[in-house]
């Protein structure tokens, strides 16, 4: 638990009764939607590593969404286990305060002691530049760019760093 600014932010792992805002946060601030059973699966499958960032006056207000996968690494050579951030979320009037930074912290830090994971990755709009910016802080670096990735036709960067 920690002070942000005025309020009390508590960073845990989803629950089963956290999916219905989950799902409302993710889409009041992402154009890019997923069905509902996509998150009760990552949750089932993952919910080690699936975190929310809860306010005491407000209730969750950002969440963080991971899978593991098996494959080719990314920045770590070989077959390997890897973190994918599939989708982070924080309501507007929560930026800026950490709670990104913090939800990363908590994913990783289970992707690595709970599943194993070797490094982490996840996609990104070129445009969206705090989220780069974030991404970037927390050691993730560039890897190429994803033509046309997202369905709007924009580019994505694909990001990763080690665990």
């Amino acid at each position: 638990m920690s002070i942000v600014g005025e309020r009390t932010v508590i960073i845990r792992r989803a629950r089963r009764e956290d999916l219905p805002r989950i799902i409302e946060i993710n889409r009041k601030c992402l154009p890019e939607n997923y069905p509902e059973w996509f998150f009760e699966d990552h949750l089932r499958n993952w919910g080690k590593a699936f975190y929310v960032a809860e306010v005491p006056e407000a209730g969750v207000v950002g969440y963080v969404m991971t899978r593991v996968e098996h494959g080719v690494g990314v920045v770590v050579k070989g077959f390997v286990k890897r973190g994918h951030i599939v989708s982070i979320a924080v309501l507007p009037e929560y930026r800026r305060r950490g709670i990104g930074t913090r939800l990363m912290q908590a994913a990783m830090r289970s992707l690595k002691e709970e599943y194993g994971a070797r490094e982490v990755y996840l996609e990104v709009r070129v445009s969206n530049t705090p989220a780069i910016r974030l991404y970037e802080k927390l050691g993730f670096r560039k890897i190429y760019v994803i033509p046309h990735y997202y369905l709007d036709g924009e580019d994505a960067y694909l990001m990763a760093r080690e665990l």
